[in-house]
This record gives C-alpha cells, structure tokens and sequence, in this order.
C-alpha cells in the first residue's frame, strides 16, 4: 500500500514538475514576444540637423579702410560696446588701439625733422656756394675791365705786346663766362636738390596727415540703426581684446533681424535627399516652445571640411518664414528638413524586416506565425513603407522568433513583385522631377550672413 502511494506521488511531482517547466517557457516565450500592429497613414521622410540663426543680410560695422596704405597690417580691439545694444546710427560702438599707429606717426615725425634738418642744410650749402661764385664773378669782372684798359694802353707798343694783351683779355673773357655758366649750372643743381628735399617733405606731410585722418577712424560709430552682434571668425566672436586684419577690418555687425535664415551642414549621407524649395520644420533650442517654418533656398554643390567633423558635409541655406523678436544670430536651431512625404502608406518599423534571400517579416496570424515576402520601399530614419506584403491590421514581430522552429514561407508572385518593383521606380523619378521643378521656382539669393553663424559649432543628428 505504501509503496503504491509512493509511486503516485513520485508520478504526481513529476506531472507538476512538467507543467511548471511548460508553463514557464510559454510565460517566457509570451513575454519576449513583441509584436507591432500594422497601420496605414502618412510616412514623413527627413533630414534632421542642427544649426545656427542667423540674419539673410547684415551691415558691418568696419574699421579704417586706410591701414594697409598707412602700412599697419593688423590692430587690436581696444573696447566694444556690450553685444546686443540697441545703437542708433552715429552712436559709439568701440574704439581700436592706436599703439601702432602712434609709433607709426612718431617713425614719421622723426623722418619729417630730418628732411627739414636736410632742407635748410642745402639752402645754408647752396646760399654759400653761389656766394663764392658771384664774388669770383665780380672779381672776373674787373680783371677783365683792366685786361681791356691795358689793351687800350697798348695799342702802340709792339706786336708782340700787343697780342700778349689781348691774349690775356680773351683768356678773362672766357674766364668770366665759364664762372657765368658755372653759376647757372649750380642755381640749377640747388634748386633740383632742394625740390628733392622739398618732395621727400610733402611726402611724409601727406603721409603724417593720413595717419592723422586714420587716427580719427580708430574710434568706431554706427553705421546704421540696429541691434549690434559680434562678429566672428574662426578664432570666435572679436571682442576687446581680439586682433583686426587690415584685410577684412570687420569689428562688429548691425543684422536685420526681421529676414533671419537657418544655416546648417548635412552629411555627404543625406544631402542628395536635400534640395530648394523643401519644407523644414525649425525649433530654437533656447526656447523650445517655439515653433517655426522654412524653407530651403541654397544648397551647396562642393562639400567642405568643416572643422568638428570626421566626413565632408553640404552647407544647407534654410529660409525662415516667420519674424519673432526673440531671434538672433547664433542661437542653436533643430532643423527637420521634410525631403519627401507618402500619404496613406503602410509602414513598419526597420527592426521588423528581414533580409536573406529575400526580404520578409514574420506575421502572427492567431496563434500561427509565418514568414511573409513583401516588397518594401522608401525608409526613414525608423521605419520603411510597404509597397505589398501587408496590410493594416497586420501583426508583425518586432523579436525574432524561435530559431529553432521552421515557418512557413508566403512569397509573391514574381510577376507582381516585378510590377510593383517597376511603380516604385516610376514614382521615384516622377517625385524626383517634381523636386527639381521645385527647386527651380527658387530663385537665386544674394545672402550676406553677419558673423553669427561662424562658429563651426554644428551638431549632425543621423
């Protein structure tokens, strides 16, 4: 009896281990399982980056244009208003060091003193030396009244005497002209050296005038009304302290505020999905409430290094279409940039698709799962439209199921799997063609950003 009783309770442990152990891997298995529901709606496809505001058109606020011809290459920012202030046209904006340029002007002053020194030296040597002329002259000139007299005295002596004085008085008459034209000659010589002297003068007058007009424009005024913004460079914003090329004199900007543009840079990836006339949806990232549109007016043709970047991106050019008071240069923008859109599509997650030989996704079908062909099409960043293989209402699997199991395969037809194929690429160029007739509705832009989107500083999201 008891041993009877053992063996029904070994048997009955058994039945329950069993069933433990079955219902555990079916919890299990239920649990790991996730399936996705199949809808039909819009499929959006886009470009998602992130960017800088910044203004279509900006004045900018300039330092002397006169530096390179005064020889000054390069100078610093002295002082500069806050960024930000409102400035009225002629108001104060900064002033730029005048270290240079005095040091300059002083190099000149010293080269004027000189000339100076130079030109009443010469006028001292040449007064001397015409002096010593005019009394050799004179002296000449009364030799040559005696040389005449003795001529006259000695008319009546011999031949000899005779041309003995008037060989004398020829040699003083030629005498007397040679000094004549010895006192042209070095008036002449005088004259040319001094107006040297005198040229070499005005030209370093002129040039202490220049620097001395150039001095004025160290101190730096509005050119225009406006919100005053940094201007930057790849070193960052030029604020006091910061050094001005002769070459691009730019020390700050008046943007227009009321025309502002998103610029960005897309990856060598996406741009062939980005052309003119796109939609973009755009947030500010310092306020994130705010909801803006756009639409794209440039897109580069040639991809630059930018710095912060491992791959070549595009500059994207975004029109802004709203005006808000809170813009301004160099706030950070999400941009999501709408390349395409499919009206009441299927669509299914990427994960759920699969690919060997074909291309399938496994569907539940009550308590039975199957492996199904489809044809898929166009994808974004998380999903893929459905071109046939699937409709809504459809439960895929988003896990993969028991690989240890075989499925039952429904393929297409291949003469439908071609035929589909075929629309697909047809709607391809059709939508490609439209894009490009769109773009082409965009006309040209003459864009002059202000600094503010300089900085390099934008994030790529794929």
């Amino acid at each position: 009896m008891r041993r009877n009783i053992l063996i029904a309770t070994i048997v009955g442990l058994a039945i329950i281990l069993s069933y433990f152990l079955f219902f555990k891997k079916e919890k299990t298995t239920q649990l790991n399982e996730v399936l996705y529901t199949v809808e039909k709606a819009a499929f959006p496809i886009t470009v998602v980056a992130t960017g800088e505001l910044d203004s279509k058109k900006s004045v900018k606020i300039r330092g002397p244009q006169g530096m390179r011809s005064a020889r000054i290459f390069e100078t610093t920012i002295s002082d500069l208003v806050p960024e930000g202030t409102i400035l009225k046209e002629g108001d104060y904006v900064g002033a730029l060091d005048k270290t240079e340029l005095a040091n300059r002007m002083g190099n000149i002053q010293v080269e004027i003193d000189q000339v100076k020194t130079q030109l009443e030296q010469a006028k001292i040597d040449t007064a001397i030396t015409l002096r010593d002329l005019r009394d050799q002259i004179i002296n000449t000139e009364f030799s040559l009244k005696e040389k005449r007299l003795s001529v006259d005295l000695n008319k009546y002596e011999a031949q000899s005497i005779i041309r003995q004085t008037q060989l004398d008085l020829e040699r003083s008459e030629r005498d007397y002209k040679q000094l004549q034209e010895q006192y042209k000659l070095k008036q002449q010589q005088a004259d040319a050296q001094i107006e040297e002297i005198m040229t070499n003068l005005r030209k370093n007058e002129l040039e202490m005038q220049q620097l001395l007009d150039l001095s004025d424009k160290f101190t730096i005024t509005a050119p225009n009304d406006g919100m005053l913004i940094y201007s930057r460079d790849w070193n960052g914003k030029k604020e006091p302290g910061s050094r001005v090329s002769a070459w691009d004199p730019v020390v700050a900007e008046l943007p227009d505020l009321t025309d502002m543009i998103s610029k960005l840079y897309v990856n060598e990836v996406d741009i062939s999905k980005v052309s003119k006339g796109q939609e973009v949806d755009i947030k500010i990232d310092a306020f994130p409430d705010a909801e803006y549109t756009g639409t794209v007016i440039q897109v580069a043709n040639i991809g630059e290094q930018v710095r912060g970047y491992d791959t070549k991106v595009f500059e994207v050019i975004v029109q802004v279409n709203e005006s808000d008071s809170i813009m301004r240069p160099a706030m950070t923008t999400s941009n999501q940039i709408l390349t395409s859109l499919y009206e009441d599509v299927v669509s299914i997650p990427l994960e759920a698709m699969y690919t060997d030989s074909l291309t399938f996704v496994y569907v539940k079908k009550g308590t039975q799962i199957v492996q199904r062909e489809i044809v898929p099409g166009p994808a974004n960043n998380n999903a893929i439209i459905i071109k046939h293989g699937l409709e809504a209402g459809d439960k895929v699997m988003l896990t993969f199921p028991d690989s240890n199991k075989e499925y039952p395969l429904e393929p297409i037809d291949p003469i439908i799997k071609a035929e589909i194929e075929a629309q697909i690429a047809e709607d391809l160029a059709r939508r490609k063609a439209e894009a490009k007739k769109r773009a082409s509705m965009i006309k040209d832009v003459d864009i002059q950003p202000s600094g503010g989107g300089n900085s390099g500083g934008i994030i790529i999201i794929n």
